[in-house]
């Protein structure tokens, strides 16, 4: 059987980036840009082994960055060389199997995902030779030494490159040893080796991601933290997985808000898959997750009574559809206490009991947390902070093991969403059991500081 090899390519010095640490170990969104990119691979089900080619200098760099993040898939660590080709070929000279699949992909790429990782190795089944690539937006054009214009290629046939670049081992290997025969051989793209030396051999495109982007000069620091902020994922929402189902079983869950509508669908579906489910509310049991006393009392009565929490979701929410200018303050100071300071409380309440099971916090936004509406200036930021506090947490919380997450579902149809816009055809709406299926199958999974979109189909 074929493995699946991701090489990270971070024998980069930073030259063209003006600052004396490479890119590759910025931060950006609160980690290393090499760590957002290893945790990419570290995560994705069908990558097997990871290398990490990096200059000589920061191989104890890289070696920390593998401790600290208990990253297991990580083997090797190689040392790179002047040129870009020279870290591929020290990738591919540490393997010796031509039937491994080798996934070379820049570090400096943090936002790569797992669909393109996904299609890639797919596409290595049928090709031996994969590129990544998107559309070009704008006309190319090409200019000769008076800087005229000699040429207009058609734009429809032109990409823009990106990585991973994806080969069997023994055709990637094949390409270089030719090459290296060539005295006049440059490159700076293990796909042109390929496309030079082997030209029988074809180079399949797998398509890329605008926001797979290469961070080259300071500026693209800032644009990559931006992203990062708005990055999100599609929730599984058809069935809960069989993982979803095995995770469950037994385990003990607290959800916040679980008298009705998303929060009721979670602990019913919870329970239907043999967890022990405890449910907290103003109208169930009187606990307002305002109220940080009445938050840290639930948890100890349902530790008391179970011994561990393993799942924390918390769904309460309000929504206020009114102009701030003339909403009540008290419902102003309503709305933040239940959307963004209910949300802090369950955090910190749960931090001692889900560090204690690896476990895992589940909260809700919306999608108005991207752009503050007209209407919904207290919602769109309350919206906004959970989504920050969530992907801060994740990453205070790394160590510890702790998963946190946050559903972004599309317009729901809930009892809260009925007292405010009234009776909508069910059509346009969600079914707020989908979006309970898709919480729970993220409760239980791998990611944490995701916002996971779910939307209707």
């Amino acid at each position: 059987m074929n493995r699946n090899i991701a090489v990270i390519l971070a024998g980069g010095i930073g030259s063209r980036f003006g600052r004396d640490l490479p890119k590759q170990f910025l931060k950006v969104a609160g980690k290393k840009v090499i760590e957002h990119t290893i945790d990419v691979f570290e995560h994705n089900d069908l990558i097997d082994e990871i290398a990490v080619v990096c200059h000589q200098e920061y191989i104890a760099d890289i070696e920390q960055i593998v401790v600290n993040n208990h990253y297991g898939k990580v083997r090797k660590i190689l040392t790179g060389g002047k040129e870009r080709y020279h870290s591929s070929l020290s990738a591919i000279n540490a393997y010796i199997d031509d039937s491994d699949n080798l996934i070379f992909h820049d570090a400096v790429r943090p936002l790569v995902n797992d669909r393109i990782i996904n299609d890639c190795i797919e596409a290595l089944k049928e090709y031996d030779a994969i590129d990544v690539a998107i559309p070009v937006a704008d006309t190319i054009i090409q200019v000769d030494d008076t800087d005229c214009i000699n040429a207009i290629p058609t734009r429809s046939l032109l990409r823009s490159g990106q990585t991973p670049q994806c080969f069997k081992r023994g055709v990637i290997n094949k390409a270089y040893e030719i090459a290296l025969q060539d005295p006049n051989f440059v490159t700076t793209d293990d796909c042109g080796v390929v496309r030079k030396y082997l030209p029988q051999t074809p180079v399949y495109v797998v398509r890329g991601e605008v926001f797979n982007m290469k961070i080259t000069y300071k500026e693209d620091l800032f644009l990559v933290d931006k992203l990062f902020q708005l990055k999100s994922q599609e929730g599984s929402q058809d069935a809960l997985t069989e993982k979803t189902k095995e995770q469950l079983n037994g385990k003990v869950l607290v959800v916040f808000g679980g008298s009705y509508g998303i929060g009721a669908d979670v602990a019913r579906l919870a329970q239907e898959c043999g967890a022990k489910v405890h449910c907290f509310s103003r109208s169930l049991n009187y606990v307002d997750v305002s109220n940080f006393v009445q938050v840290e009392q639930a948890l100890k009565q349902v530790c008391d009574a179970e011994g561990a929490i393993h799942y924390v979701v918390n769904t309460a929410g309000i929504l206020v559809k009114e102009a701030l200018a003339t909403m009540e303050y008290e419902r102003i100071m309503q709305s933040v206490n239940v959307n963004m300071l209910g949300i802090i409380n369950v955090a910190k309440a749960s931090y001692p009991y889900l560090q204690k099971t690896n476990g895992s916090l589940l909260a809700y936004t919306s999608s108005s947390y991207t752009r503050g509406r007209m209407m919904y200036s207290i919602y769109s930021a309350t919206k906004a902070a959970v989504v920050n506090l969530v992907q801060a947490l994740a990453e205070e919380w790394s160590n510890d093991h702790i998963r946190v997450n946050c559903i972004n579902p599309e317009r729901t149809k809930t009892p809260m969403r009925v007292s405010n816009f009234g009776n909508e055809p069910d059509e346009t709406l969600l079914k707020s059991e989908e979006v309970a299926i898709a919480s729970l199958n993220t409760l239980v999974s791998d990611c944490t500081g995701e916002v996971i979109d779910v939307k209707r189909k």
